[in-house]
């Protein structure tokens, strides 16, 4: 896909708010998400630290999206909230469905696989790199309201109303055409 071409991010509709700073050990110097971090790897949702978001964070979320899925609508990998201010940084693994990585009271919702956490990065063969955009999201509440059985859309919804800042990391991943 040309970069001309790419889909605007989830946020970009969002109202403008202060952004922070999101690292990973995950996504190499490259960019590149890890085979960790893929459907037929790992299977893994990346280590991510946050720092400098804005004073008055009640909580965090945290979602994974790629704009590029060949869906008109894009796909969700991840959407979790309700994670506590006092916590900066999840594990390695912390999406996985026992959400074992994750604190007491964190709210995991169903990705578009259709399964509760974290899944990896599958894109096509031969469709080209897939942006796979990490957001933290600060927001003013310590409970953003929906429960486990809300879409990532909805989550995304109540996010907007209730962000007060955003971090976010891009990776891409592709998977060559047969040649």
């Amino acid at each position: 896909m040309s970069e001309q071409g790419r889909r605007p991010l989830p946020h970009d509709f969002h109202p403008a708010v202060p952004s922070f700073t999101v690292t990973s050990e995950d996504v190499g110097p490259d960019g590149v998400l890890r085979d960790a971090q893929v459907l037929s790897g790992g299977d893994l949702s990346p280590e991510l630290r946050w720092e400098g978001f804005p004073a008055g964070t009640e909580s965090f979320a945290v979602t994974c999206f790629d704009p590029d899925a060949p869906t008109g609508s894009g796909f969700w990998h991840w959407s979790v909230f309700d994670i506590p201010a006092s916590v900066t940084e999840l594990p390695a693994g912390a999406g996985s469905g026992e959400a074992k990585g994750l604190p007491e009271g964190a709210v995991q919702v169903r990705n578009d696989y259709g399964t509760r956490g974290y899944g990896g990065a599958a894109p096509p063969p031969g469709d080209g790199p897939h942006r796979y955009v990490f957001t933290v999201y600060a927001v003013d509440v310590p409970k953003l309201g929906p429960d486990a059985d809300a879409t990532p859309a909805v989550v995304g919804f109540n996010l907007r109303f209730r962000t007060l800042g955003r971090g976010q990391l891009i990776a891409e991943y592709e998977v060559p055409g047969d040649a």
